[in-house]
């Protein structure tokens, strides 16, 4: 699995990309099949100093793609708001694999 910790109008300080790094790598254990993550720090000047955008992509195999925003505040607080979200995500779709019915099963229970 690669990791990719990228910024837009910030430098990315070293205890910053570690934590990120730490955070997405626990997505393995949710979903199995992540082949790449990127995690992009942007700086809203506008907004403030303090106001820091997070957007995580997670790419799987089969090209399935899970993004997650956040945008308040500190960058840890945003990291870690994703990292719930795409929680959220990939064990619904982990579930949604694994729990697939097949239609030969049904209709031989059946017998359709």
């Amino acid at each position: 699995m690669n990791v990719v910790v990228s910024s837009r109008h910030m430098e990315v300080t070293s205890a910053l990309k570690t934590f990120a790094e730490q955070k997405v790598s626990k997505l393995t254990k949710y979903y199995d099949r992540i082949q790449e993550i990127e995690v992009i720090l942007d700086a809203n000047k506008e907004l403030g100093k303090d106001h820091t955008t997070v957007e995580v992509i997670v790419n799987a195999e089969h090209k399935h793609m899970f993004v997650a925003h956040h945008g308040d505040g500190d960058a840890y607080t945003c990291i870690d708001a994703c990292v719930a979200k795409l929680e959220r995500q990939l064990s619904d779709h982990k579930k949604m694999i694994r729990n697939r019915k097949h239609p030969e099963e049904s209709h031989k229970k059946t017998g359709i």
